[in-house]
């Protein structure tokens, strides 16, 4: 951790703002901006937070959903219990963890899911960058399926090689799609919102996974190589290993 960063990062006022306001994590802002130029959660929503640790989306959620709403949130790190939200922890790629995340919810369908899910951080912008998109992916191949049709989607993604095809995938799946980058992400932050409302009924008929479309995609750009079936290895760094 470099000087300048700790050096920024006490300074930072949507930190000490977080801090005054009694939320805990400064991105609590970024979802409360969303919220004021979408309004993608409504008073009622059931909600599903993944990557919700240390829980500053989660109790923007919880204030905007009301006592008839619930959250839910996912994350590998503990997050301490909050009113209104249950957290479980474990890799929502699990399947032990998304049925206990499906069972969280008692029944009720969801309307909206939200996620600041964020890579571990290597140092190298390529790397980094391919796997948040591969996080979103994954995240939309198995959430979406979940989610209400007329639901909401949002989700952050670092810019980069794979953005464009995965808004191109988003948009075939939902009426509206939009990238914002909030006020209160740092200057030098290379990341960005998707911001998706009114989910299609069956996906609009759609038969691909969001990350088959962006695959297809790259391969055609030239950043992937799919040739081998079994493994698709990428330039930047984009790596998946297909199921049997």
């Amino acid at each position: 951790m470099s000087k300048r960063w700790y050096s920024e990062h006490r300074s930072d006022p949507w930190r000490r703002k977080a801090r005054q306001e009694g939320y805990r994590a400064r991105s609590a802002f970024k979802l409360k901006e969303i919220q004021e130029k979408f309004s993608p959660i409504r008073l009622g929503d059931a909600v599903l937070d993944v990557g919700c640790a240390p829980g500053g989306w989660s109790q923007v959620a919880c204030e905007l959903v009301g006592n008839d709403g619930i959250v839910v949130g996912v994350d590998l790190q503990t997050t301490s219990p909050m009113d209104g939200a249950f957290f479980i922890i474990g890799d929502i790629q699990d399947k032990i963890i998304q049925d206990a995340t499906r069972e969280a919810f008692q029944g009720r369908v969801i309307n909206t899911i939200i996620s600041d899910i964020s890579p571990d951080i290597s140092g190298r912008y390529d790397i980094d960058q391919a796997v948040s998109i591969d996080l979103v992916t994954m995240l939309c191949d198995f959430s979406l399926p979940l989610l209400n049709p007329g639901g909401a989607f949002i989700t952050k993604v670092f810019q980069g090689p794979g953005l464009d095809a995965l808004v191109r995938a988003l948009k075939r799946r939902f009426s509206k799609v939009h990238r914002f980058s909030p006020i209160s992400s740092r200057n030098a932050s290379s990341e960005i919102y998707l911001v998706c409302k009114n989910l299609k009924p069956h996906h609009g008929g759609l038969i691909q996974t969001v990350g088959d479309e962006i695959l297809d995609s790259l391969a055609k750009d030239g950043i992937v190589d799919n040739s081998n079936d079994d493994e698709i290895i990428a330039k930047t760094g984009f790596s998946v290993h297909r199921k049997d």
